[in-house]
């Protein structure tokens, strides 16, 4: 019995070295994100895979700007329709993720009751979901929920506010091979991601959440409804 004890001893203390070095590593990778501006995410390499080995023509469109040549419009877009509390929470909005969590459950409930599937909503901040496309894999388990967590307040330890969003407009996707403000602005408006007006980049910042669904109606009648109500919220978010 000592002998298993020995074992299973080794075994767990070896998964703590393996689990702190892990954390090390990311930590290393983030705080070179302050100088280097990161040329992928582990997201835009899977779906580089995906369309590589797919069968359809290859398309990809990513253009890096630095931060001063994005507009201010989409800055604040984007802050409206995805993270409202950005510029004060220290990575995660307890808040958001309750709200969120709450609001899945009444769906659910309502979507149970019609025998239809509900469209859940996410209360992940700005830096989480950079934390999760940079970093992490697209599977969906508590693990994965507490490493994104813990990157999130790696990033907002390491990184100013600006070069988390600088990053973040920089590699988000905004439909099939399309990543980043520069290859959003030219792709839809055939114009560069510093011209955008902010009709047009309240209308980029709500088809973040599902960039790929929106892409193929990028006039539907929610969109325009929704790029009202953001220009309508953008004047309160403020810049630093």
């Amino acid at each position: 019995m000592r002998r298993v004890w020995r074992f299973l001893g080794r075994w767990i203390g070896w998964l703590l070295v393996a689990a702190l070095a892990l954390q090390l590593f990311f930590l290393g990778r983030i705080a070179a994100m302050a100088v280097f501006d990161p040329a992928s995410t582990t997201f835009q390499r899977s779906e580089a895979w995906r369309l590589a080995t797919g069968g359809d023509p290859w398309r990809w469109s990513q253009t890096w700007v630095p931060y001063e040549s994005i507009s201010p419009h989409l800055k604040r877009a984007v802050i409206a329709a995805e993270d409202a509390s950005f510029f004060t929470h220290r990575g995660v909005d307890w808040q958001a993720l309750e709200s969120a969590r709450e609001r899945n459950a009444r769906r659910q409930a309502r979507a149970q009751a019609r025998g239809t599937t509900a469209r859940l909503v996410g209360g992940s901040t700005i830096t989480q979901q950079l934390a999760k496309n940079l970093l992490l894999s697209g599977e969906r388990h508590m693990a994965r929920k507490g490493q994104e967590l813990v990157l999130a307040l790696m990033l907002e330890t390491l990184l100013s506010k600006e070069r988390i969003l600088e990053i973040y407009l920089n590699h988000v996707e905004w439909g099939e091979g399309i990543f980043g403000a520069e290859a959003a602005a030219q792709h839809y408006f055939r114009k560069p991601a510093s011209r955008l007006n902010a009709h047009e980049a309240a209308r980029l910042a709500v088809m973040l959440p599902a960039p790929k669904r929106y892409q193929r109606n990028p006039y539907s009648s929610y969109l325009n409804q929704r790029t009202h109500t953001i220009v309508a919220r953008m004047g309160a978010v403020q810049l630093p």
